[in-house]
């Protein structure tokens, strides 16, 4: 049975026109395990918490998206904001919208790292369930970008792409350095930017590329139509094959449009070094 709650456990109906999606049904269990072994006891207020409430700069994670998306006109006065999360944080992220009334919140009804569903899946739940057949932004709740980065740029890049090429899906991408290419989803682009193949944590003599693709997209109508057919076609693959929504860019490149835009930084917080690289980012930019 798939739980949809909004704040006082309603059902919620979305209107027509372009929303967001933010993945925050991980269990960070890496974090987790840096913040037990670490030994000096700086972190210890970090214990428990989901990464998207993590605080950043002054301010939970999630909510530097929701102050930038607020500032976005190409998404309306009022946006439609969607966070899908898991049961066991499902009661802090209630907590933590009911400062932000137009962010519903998803349960995906999952317990532990172990059985949970994968973002693909949850893209998928929040789809199906919302009833969404419009462009969707999905976004990395675990994810920031530098402060160039520029949602309404970006929302533009793709309303033009998909009115002088068709519909389109749009990607971001990010320059790595060859010893990186293992960690990360690396996209290979023509001239024009349209993504020509996605390859899932390659090793640096496999590709010339350097582009590694973070979690954010706008998928179109018709991406998200692929979803289902995704899934079913690898609901009986190892969940690693399926988890990431890297692994649904791949199956989209021979089955959609694709293109790509570059930004300069990003950051992914998937354990104690990078959370802290981060939070000192922002903590100084808050400072200037």
């Amino acid at each position: 049975m798939i739980d949809l709650t909004w704040r006082r456990d309603q059902f919620f109906e979305l209107s027509i026109g372009m929303k967001v999606l933010i993945l925050a049904a991980g269990y960070g269990t890496r974090l987790q395990r840096d913040l037990t072994n670490d030994k000096t006891g700086k972190y210890s207020h970090l214990a428990g918490l989901a990464k998207p409430l993590l605080p950043v700069g002054g301010y939970p994670l999630v909510t530097h998206w929701i102050n930038l998306i607020g500032t976005c006109t190409e998404l309306g006065n009022e946006p439609q904001i969607i966070l899908v999360t898991n049961d066991l944080y499902h009661k802090d992220f209630l907590e933590w919208a009911k400062e932000f009334p137009n962010v519903k919140i998803v349960n995906d009804k999952t317990k532990t790292n172990e059985t949970r569903l994968g973002a693909v899946a949850c893209i998928h739940l929040v789809v199906t369930q919302c009833g969404i057949q419009d462009s969707l932004i999905v976004i990395g709740g675990d994810t920031l970008f530098g402060s160039d980065f520029s949602l309404q740029d970006l929302i533009t890049k793709y309303k033009y792409y998909n009115e002088n090429h068709g519909n389109s899906s749009l990607v971001l991408y990010n320059e790595c350095k060859d010893e990186e290419t293992h960690r990360y989803g690396i996209i290979e682009v023509d001239d024009s930017n349209r993504v020509v193949s996605f390859l899932e944590k390659p090793k640096s003599e496999h590709t010339q590329s350097r582009n590694a693709c973070p979690c954010f997209y706008i998928f179109n109508k018709e991406a998200l139509g692929l979803l289902e057919p995704f899934l079913t076609e690898y609901k009986d693959e190892p969940l690693v094959k399926r988890d990431a929504p890297g692994h649904f860019v791949k199956y989209l490149t021979n089955r959609s449009v694709l293109f790509a835009e570059k930004t300069s930084q990003r950051f992914d917080i998937g354990n104690l070094q990078l959370y802290i690289e981060c939070n000192e980012y922002f903590t100084a930019l808050n400072t200037l």
